[in-house]
């Protein structure tokens, strides 16, 4: 078992007020200010919930499809994976979308698809984030040469 963590500072009200991600438990986050603006208008260089959440989903169904291309036989030369996370404010968080462009030898674009639904339907966070609209569009596919 796992247990990450992370700290937060807000000072003020909601739309007023501003925030620092002051700590995470593992020290890769440096302080990230966030803002109501950053989360529902402009980012102007500050972060927001959402933009957090589109790094983990995408770097999770990145690390879940590199699993099952390699349990395959056909490990990624390359996955580039964009993910774009929507708030809407009064609604809440609406969608993930999921964008991939992938360099796998050895395998089928059919195939890659497949596996690419698979990841993307069963990757930790994919998992936690059930309940919005999850899409996956594959960008582009290259069979690299084995």
């Amino acid at each position: 078992m796992a247990k990450r963590t992370a700290s937060v500072s807000w000072r003020g009200g909601l739309f007023e007020g501003a925030g620092l991600i002051e700590a995470s438990g593992s020290g890769a986050l440096a302080e990230l200010p966030i803002t109501w603006a950053a989360r529902a208008e402009s980012s102007d260089g500050k972060t927001s919930p959402e933009e957090l959440i589109a790094a983990a989903h995408a770097s999770c169904f990145a690390m879940a499809f590199s699993l099952l291309l390699a349990e395959g036989g056909t490990p990624p030369e390359e996955l580039d994976v964009q993910a774009t996370v929507t708030f809407v404010p009064g609604t809440g968080i609406t969608s993930s979308e999921l964008e991939l462009v992938g360099r796998v030898p050895g395998l089928s674009e059919e195939a890659f698809r497949a596996k690419a639904e698979q990841a993307k339907t069963n990757c930790p966070v994919s998992q936690a984030l059930k309940g919005l609209e999850i899409t996956l569009t594959v960008k582009s596919f290259e069979p690299a040469a084995a």
